[in-house]
Parts: C-alpha cells; sequence; structure tokens
C-alpha cells in the first residue's frame, strides 16, 4: 500500500496547522497589550451588554430561525452548485431532481415568510 495519494492531502493540513499557529502566535506578539473594559466584555453586534438575571434569560427564537434559515440556503447553494457544473452531463432525472429540490427550499421559505420568521420587531 502506498501513501503517495494522500501526500497532498497531508501537504494541505500541515501547510493549514502551520498557518493556523503562525497566526495565532503573531497576534500575540504582534498585537497590542492595551487592555480596557470595553475590550474584555462580551461583544454583542454593538450593544451594550445589559445585566442577565441570575438563572440566565430567554434567547429570542429568532436568532434561531435566522441561524437555521442560513443553514437551508446554504445547504441549497453546496447542492446547486455542483448540479450547475455537471448540467450538461445530467439527462432530464437530474434537472427533474434539483426542481423538486428547489421546489421544496421555496415552500419551506414561504413558510418562514408566511409565518413572520423574517420580520424584526
Amino acid at each position: 500500500m502506498s501513501l503517495s495519494p494522500y501526500v497532498p492531502i497531508i501537504g494541505l493540513f500541515a501547510i493549514a496547522a502551520a498557518f493556523a499557529l503562525f497566526s495565532v502566535g503573531a497576534a500575540r506578539f504582534a498585537g497590542p497589550l492595551r487592555y480596557n473594559k470595553a475590550k474584555l466584555d462580551a461583544y454583542e453586534c454593538g450593544i451594550e451588554p445589559s445585566p442577565e438575571p441570575v438563572g440566565g434569560g430567554r434567547f429570542p427564537v429568532k436568532f434561531y430561525l435566522t441561524a437555521m434559515l442560513f443553514i437551508v440556503f446554504d445547504i441549497e447553494i453546496i447542492f446547486l452548485y455542483p448540479w450547475a457544473v455537471s448540467f450538461d452531463a445530467l439527462p432530464i432525472f437530474g434537472f427533474v431532481e434539483m426542481v423538486l429540490f428547489m421546489v421544496a427550499v421555496f415552500v419551506a421559505y414561504a413558510y418562514v415568510w408566511r409565518r413572520g420568521g423574517l420580520d424584526w420587531d
């Protein structure tokens, strides 16, 4: 068994690990060491963090819904891209399957839209 087909993959992982380690190390030495209260606080999209109750507060469901919508449409793009690249090699079955997939995604989008999931109150 030869490992030669795996050498590029192992090399890519080694380069990625070296880049990650170098980036973390360089940031540690190159960055300023002036800490203040604002830098040490949790970042909440530019909004001042408010104190929470002792037992913790409920997180709005709209944030989770937005994350799930992102995942749904991200997965749609992941499936659409290879289909578009190999469109000419697929028979009519591939076209029909992709149309059914896009209809299912748009039904989910319409459902979320009708339920008010895209409205930020």
